[in-house]
């Protein structure tokens, strides 16, 4: 097996030396020698590209049992694919921006600046231009702008040099977007996938209102807020209804559960949750809160007996005039307007309470698990204001024991 060159060994060795003396630790002084730091790195990062480059066009990866110069950079220069294969190309297009290079050794750009530059050369050899690449361009805006502006810039400047090799090349990318939902452990759902730059921007202008911290208390981080977000998001597909229909009706989260488990009883089973595992009867009833009920009778031996009709808990007059009363999710310093809400039980109507005004309060997704789940109660005042009240160790404690826990409405 063949060592390192002593170039190599001794650059290395005088690396280690470096990374093991004191740093300078005035201001002035410190950024001086981060900036020339900097340059150093990216200068062995063009070594390192034009190595890469070499490396790339000769057959020692299929010898060492790779499958691809990057799948060999990825396993043993410990990289993703993405840095390998721009090292590649910054490497195999350094004879199309020699200007650019110099500029980067004297430190007027940084070597991701140079990086776009070549993507840029590869791009317009790729497209077989017969046009002469405009390096002198790019550079004079590298020069400017930085990496994120940059980048931008030289988006704009392939779409006005091939509009169509543009607009073919989003739709490639739209062609490879992916989505793999698959069930783990205890029912939790993982999910994979990759997006378009569009619908990437799509999703995200969708969720970003929803991950904004929701009233007093709300110090969930923010991938929590994420992924609380896309449960929202079609929670509020389902809630309107505007989805496809499946089997003749339009989708919607099936539980089928006993009396005595909506009514939390101790010894009751869960719920069954179409496409999911059992859940509890709190989550059970919050679900039931503002829902569609069918009542079923079973003989003995589980046999349907008889179907109730269904009905509509929260009657559509009802809805309107809480809509109009609470205007939005009612709790402190949330903004989520009635569109996005579910219409919560003060005194849920398992235990007696009825479908009224005056028992009635909106909440979104979130507060509304948090009293169900989370052990918040909610009380309204004589004036007509709703006071939350945070949950305490003995009702979190209790919350099993079924509906003489106050938290759970």
């Amino acid at each position: 097996m063949h060592s390192a060159s002593p170039e190599v060994v001794e650059l290395v060795a005088r690396i280690e030396l470096f990374c093991q003396s004191p740093m300078r630790l005035g201001g002035e002084e410190l950024g001086e020698d981060m900036r020339e730091f900097r340059r150093g790195m990216d200068l062995l990062e063009v070594r390192f590209s034009e190595m890469a480059a070499a490396f790339a066009a000769i057959d020692q990866y299929d010898v060492a049992g790779s499958y691809s110069p990057i799948h060999w950079l990825r396993q043993n220069c410990h990289m993703t694919g993405g840095a390998a294969a721009a090292r590649v190309e910054v490497g195999e297009r350094m004879g199309d921006v020699l200007q650019s290079a110099e500029a980067m050794s004297g430190g007027e750009i940084g070597f991701a600046h140079l990086a776009l530059i070549a993507s840029e050369a590869a791009a317009h050899v790729q497209a077989g231009h017969a046009w002469q690449f405009d390096e002198s361009r790019l550079l004079e805006k590298a020069r400017e702008f930085n990496v994120g502006r940059f980048r931008n810039f030289c988006h704009h400047e392939r779409h006005a040099t091939d509009p169509a090799a543009y607009a073919a090349d989003e739709a490639s990318k739209v062609e490879a977007r992916s989505l793999s939902l698959k069930t783990g452990e205890g029912g939790m759902l993982w999910i994979r996938g990759v997006l378009d730059p569009e619908g990437g921007a799509t999703l995200r202008t969708a969720l970003y209102p929803l991950a904004r911290r929701a009233g007093k208390g709300d110090d969930r981080r923010l991938d929590r807020r994420l992924a609380d977000g896309v449960v929202e998001l079609a929670h509020h597909g389902l809630e309107k209804g505007s989805l496809p229909a499946s089997g003749g009706q339009k989708p919607h989260l099936q539980v089928t559960a006993t009396l005595d488990a909506l009514e939390q009883r101790r010894g009751a089973p869960a719920g069954d949750l179409e496409l999911s595992l059992p859940i509890s009867g709190a989550a059970i009833a919050r679900i039931a809160c503002d829902c569609s009920v069918t009542r079923f009778i079973l003989s003995a031996d589980s046999q349907v007996i008889d179907v109730g009709l269904t009905t509509r808990r929260i009657p559509p007059a009802t809805r309107r005039a809480l809509h109009v009363r609470d205007k939005r999710c009612r709790w402190p310093g949330c903004d989520r307007p009635p569109s996005w809400t579910s219409g919560h039980h003060l005194k849920h109507w398992t235990r007696g309470g009825p479908t009224d005004l005056d028992n009635l309060v909106l909440l979104c997704h979130r507060h509304h698990w948090m009293v169900h789940e989370g052990g918040w109660s909610i009380v309204r005042t004589e004036k007509g204001d709703f006071v939350m009240i945070p949950p305490v160790p003995d009702v979190l404690a209790g919350l099993a024991r079924g509906p003489d826990v106050g938290a759970v409405a």
